[in-house]
């Protein structure tokens, strides 16, 4: 590296003394012509090659002077540039369709998957929001079943409506599946799950998310100077229950004062005639 060092910087100043209005190089480079025996041959050969007035080869044989006085490579430069800048553009575009699929996870922290999936953890799954032509309220049926949420069990039936702690990735007006059922029961049978029935479901709708009555905690160190008061209301999910399946369902017995009520009426219109 020391050899090629020193033959550049004799190389420059030909190169100089050529440019001079008054150059005389040739005694210099009949100084290089008797090259040392240190040298390297390709050194030796490019150097006794070279003239003062031919920068171009000055340039092809030493990179480092081209920046200066070689036009075709600051042309090459110039294209491997343009190629690199196409290159930035394509990889730009790439990312920035990588970022948009990354918005909708950075935005809510998680993916649907993962949310799913800590959904099904919990107890519930979500269909998805409630429509115009689905029956919220429908007729008693004499059926109930005892589930599973989070870490609370319920037993409902048909139109009961309970608050569970607060169900997150779900809104108000959502439908949804409750699929941790561990009994059914109606009139005529009973079906007990190990610990789990897997072929049933309980349907509902959220109603609201509201907060609990609020909940004093006190704290005291007696001869200590120490009292702390805290309040905390937990947040809740109110559901309703609209079906409960898995499970055969008994016609619904008629009530007996809408029996009395008919006869009365009978009566009635018998004695007026």
């Amino acid at each position: 590296m020391a050899n090629r060092r020193c033959i550049q910087t004799l190389i420059s100043r030909c190169f100089s003394i050529s440019h001079s209005p008054n150059p005389s190089p040739y005694p210099i480079l009949k100084t290089l012509t008797i090259a040392p025996h240190f040298l390297l041959q390709t050194e030796y050969s490019t150097v006794q090659s070279l003239t003062p007035t031919d920068p171009g080869k000055i340039c092809s044989a030493f990179p480092s002077f081209s920046r200066h006085h070689c036009s075709d490579n600051r042309t090459s430069m110039g294209s491997i540039d343009n190629d690199g800048d196409e290159e930035e553009e394509e990889e730009e575009d790439d990312d920035d369709d990588k970022s948009e699929d990354e918005e909708r996870v950075h935005l809510s922290g998680k993916s649907d998957e993962q949310k799913a999936e800590e959904a099904a953890e919990i107890g519930y799954k979500v269909i998805g929001p409630l429509e115009e032509s689905d029956r919220v309220f429908k007729p008693y049926e004499p059926v109930f079943a005892v589930v599973q949420v989070g870490s609370h069990q319920f037993k409902v039936s048909n139109g009961d409506s309970i608050f569970v702690e607060k169900l997150k990735y779900c809104d108000v007006n959502d439908k949804l599946i409750l699929n941790r059922v561990l009994m059914l029961g109606s009139t005529a049978q009973t079906i007990i799950g190990r610990p789990v029935l897997p072929d049933a479901a309980v349907h509902a709708v959220v109603e609201e998310h509201a907060l609990d009555a609020k909940v004093i905690i006190f704290k005291k160190k007696r001869r200590k100077n120490y009292r702390r008061t805290k309040g905390h209301r937990q947040e809740l999910t109110k559901l309703r229950i609209t079906d409960i399946q898995g499970i055969a369902k008994p016609e619904p017995i008629p009530s007996m004062k809408t029996e009395k009520r008919a006869t009365k009426k009978v009566e009635k219109t018998a004695v007026s005639a």
